[in-house]
């Protein structure tokens, strides 16, 4: 810990000698229409002169007065707006407090009805690093950020999880890393309102800035803070799949001169179903059939989640502010219920017995995250500061019980077995880290930071047999196990553009040492590595209307805690779910070479990319012990490679499109009980969006989306096509103050999937028939200065992404 305490001494000491007071001014004036009549509520917006970049903005009062102070000695841009007036920038140099007069704003309806048609439309921009998904003020924003996500081209979500390039992304709010586990950011998603959404970004080739497992990056950037003022909004939705859900939540922000508060609270209750058959053919030392077990398997999940977090940003000065966010996720109530029916069967087809089993688990779990940020600014525009500290204290526990009932070929009882587990896991995490931002000139720019983090995770299990009524302890499935992270790591960053020529290229290293250690078996894991971490991004434009660009990354995944616990949780008598504490960090290396043409309209692109160590979650079958096992494992290397395509267009005025297809080709190789073996499949990868906007005003909006996924690979298993399909329509009411929307998810009931394992010893089939076609009801009202944009972001650590719960 003393690496983590020296750090947050020195941003204290940062903080103590550049919290100055430096000599401020005001600027001050009224906002009046052609005839003379105040203009109350309109926007005042400042910005850098240099850079364009917005420093604050306030609201003329009811007498169109308005007043800015504690700018400091600057030249700015003040820009006048009211809706259905057009825009005024006005260039002032603030050496002295300054009164500015009357602005006049001039009516500009026609302009209005252009901007409104502009606005409703997404627009798509592929970056050489990106791909940038802006949806603010369209009907996708009506919709919770799970449902954008699934939305968003080149992202996919499949059984709630989210990929990017067959990879597990980090997902940042705001530039801040999401600190929740895989399971608890779906819940955050799916409960978080999209209404203040402004873009989502698909980040293909981080820089060395973020975090070195940061191999791809989804990045939802929500819409800035500009006027004063009081707003918030209500919200409640009606579900229904095979079971109705229903969730509800309120929002509330607040800004003056020196403050920033956001708070938001969100309740949701569902009750969700999911159907399984499975048939594992057990072989024998020939490979052929000696034994078919055939299953069904209904599971419903009952939860009550709530969901709080809160942004509070002081202002201390001009050039020095003061946050402290915080992430509250609780489920006092996470019950699942498992029914299953199994047949087993010899060779022939021939019944010779079977079996039920009944799984209830009761759960309890809260993840509570807190981080605290300074940012100062210094006098050269765009120079800054910037310190963060986080504190994560996850808990959870379960009780589990299970029983099954054995019968003959001829219905005749045989036996029954009974146990219950508990199990009990906490988890702390503390991270300090520092960014310093320098731009050299207005072409080039330096970053450099450093990020020390440490988390500690103790959980234990206990498994007791039940035989007639009475408990025993089974000491073959009882443990303790402790885990240590510390991560040391530092960055630079260095951007460059000339005329044609731009050039990032960045280094990052980090220090791993890690420790875990199983009290029962007495067996510790001891993993310390340095490895470096080079980014570079290089873009030539021949043309405005042709450019060609290449990326290269190197990064780091690490297993996530819950993989690497030992701990055997069984779901009956010859299904196991189990952790491998001997798993190694995914190694990737990743190189693009594209074009983009017709002023962007077009973009192609070659990717390659190598992972040693890929970890994938594989159902091994037991051939002697006849039993399935569900594990994480690492195969040797995967390697990828393909080419994409991506357009975005208007069909009509009021009617865009954007298309996506990728054809790639990826190949597993690993060593399953010490045979190697390989495969390699082509598959497509295609997302087609329609946007609409009907009506005069443009108040009914209407979002289709569609992605196909051919049959591709995934650690040796197979799966099938599938297709997502989702239509949002939406439509303001209420002179704009309240919006009802519907949202049908699964229109064409093509989102369930098989993996179907033939390799080796394994031969195994499992069909998912998820929860997913659903139709949705949606009512928000809005109130206060409905014109006032939010702080809203979620700080997160990437530490806490790895909390994969059971």
């Amino acid at each position: 810990m003393k690496p983590l305490i020296y750090l947050c001494l020195f941003l204290c000491a940062v903080l103590s000698t550049t919290v100055g007071f430096s000599q401020e001014y005001s600027v001050s004036g009224f906002v009046h229409d052609r005839e003379q009549q105040p203009i109350a509520f309109a926007h005042v917006i400042v910005m850098k002169a240099q850079d364009s970049s917005i420093v604050r903005g306030v609201s003329s009062n009811d007498k169109g007065f308005f007043m800015l102070d504690r700018l400091a000695s600057d030249k700015y841009v003040f820009k006048f707006s009211f809706m259905g007036y057009t825009d005024i920038y006005k260039s002032v140099l603030v050496d002295q407090s300054v009164e500015m007069g009357t602005i006049v704003l001039n009516e500009a309806s026609e302009q209005l009805d252009e901007i409104n048609i502009s606005v409703k439309r997404p627009t798509l921009k592929k970056l050489a690093d990106r791909l940038v998904f802006n949806i603010e003020n369209t009907a996708l924003i009506e919709g919770n950020m799970f449902e954008v996500l699934q939305s968003t081209p080149g992202i996919l979500v499949m059984d709630n999880n989210i990929q990017v390039k067959n990879a597990k992304p980090t997902v940042y709010i705001n530039d801040k890393k999401v600190h929740l586990s895989g399971e608890e950011l779906m819940q955050l998603l799916q409960s978080s309102s999209a209404n203040s959404l402004k873009s989502v970004e698909v980040i293909t080739n981080p820089s060395a800035k973020y975090d070195a497992s940061s191999g791809a990056v989804i990045n939802i950037v929500m819409s800035k803070n500009l006027v004063t003022g009081y707003r918030g909004n209500v919200f409640g939705n009606f579900t229904q799949g095979v079971f109705p859900r229903y969730d509800a939540g309120m929002s509330h922000f607040f800004k003056n001169e020196k403050i920033d508060f956001f708070a938001n609270y969100a309740y949701s209750q569902d009750k969700i179903n999911r159907d399984q058959d499975e048939v594992v053919n057990y072989l024998d030392f020939n490979n052929t059939i000696d034994e078919i077990f055939k299953s069904t398997t209904n599971r419903n999940t009952w939860s009550k989640t709530h969901n709080f977090n809160f942004n509070f940003d002081y202002n201390i000065n001009e050039k020095n502010t003061l946050s402290l966010s915080s992430n509250m996720l609780v489920l006092p109530y996470f019950d699942y219920k498992i029914k299953n029916n199994t047949h087993v069967l010899d060779a022939s087809q021939n019944l010779n017995y079977y079996f039920d089993a009944n799984n209830i688990s009761k759960d309890d779990k809260y993840n509570l995250g807190f981080d605290l940020d300074y940012v100062h600014k210094f006098e050269k525009s765009g120079e800054k500061l910037s310190a963060n500290a986080h504190f994560t204290t996850y808990n959870y526990n379960r009780n589990q019980n299970v029983k099954s009932n054995y019968f003959a070929n001829d219905g005749s009882f045989l036996d029954t077995s009974a146990f219950r587990t508990e199990n009990h896991q906490d988890t702390e995490i503390y991270t300090a880290k520092i960014d310093y931002n320098l731009p050299i000139d207005d072409s080039a720019n330096l970053e450099i930071g450093g990020k020390g983090s440490n988390i500690k995770t103790a959980s234990d299990i206990t498994q007791f047999n039940s035989v007639n009524g009475a408990e025993t302890i089974d000491a073959n499935n009882t443990d303790v196990y402790t885990y240590d992270e510390s991560i040391y790591g530092g960055y630079v960053n260095f951007s460059k553009e000339w005329e044609k020529l731009s050039l990032i290229a960045g280094l990052r290293v980090e220090q791993t040492n890690a420790k875990g250690y199983s009290v029962i078996d007495n067996v510790t894991n001891n993993q310390d590595y340095l490895d470096w971490f080079p980014t570079a991004s290089l873009t030539y434009a021949f043309s405005d209307n042709f450019s060609l660009y290449s990326n290269y990354k190197r990064s780091i995944q690490r297993p996530d805690y819950q993989d690497l616990n030992p701990f055997q949780f069984y779901l009956n008598d010859v299904t196991v779910v189990t952790g491998n504490p001997d798993l190694k960090p995914i190694i990737v290396n990743r190189a693009i070479l594209g074009t983009s043409f017709l002023n962007g309209l077009y973009t192609v692109e070659a990717y390659y990319k190598a992972s040693d160590n890929n970890i994938f979650e594989l159902t091994l079958q037991d051939n002697v012990n006849k039993r399935i096992t569900y594990t994480p494992f690492n195969l040797k290397s995967t390697i990828e490679y393909g080419f994409d395509f991506v357009t975005y267009f208007d069909l009509i005025e009021n009617w865009s499109v954007y298309f996506v297809t990728s054809f790639y080709n990826t190949r597993d190789r690993g060593t399953i009980d010490g045979l190697e073996y390989e495969k390699d499949l082509w598959s497509n990868y295609t997302a087609l969006s329609n946007d609409i906007t009907f009506l005069k005003d443009k108040s009914l909006n209407a979002n289709l989306s569609l992605t196909y996924m051919s049959k591709s690979i995934r650690g040796f298993r197979e799966i099938n096509e599938v297709l997502f399909s989702n239509l949002t329509i939406s439509k303001t009411i209420l002179k704009n103050k309240a919006s009802v929307s519907l949202v049908i998810s699964d229109l064409f009931n093509k989102q369930d999937f098989t993996f179907k394992s033939r390799y080796l010893n394994q031969n195994n089939t499992t069909f998912y028939d998820q929860d997913t076609r659903t139709v949705k009801l949606g009512f928000r009202y809005k109130f206060g200065n409905t014109n006032l944009k939010t702080n809203e972001r979620v700080t997160s650590q990437q530490e806490t992404e790895r909390l994969e719960k059971k």
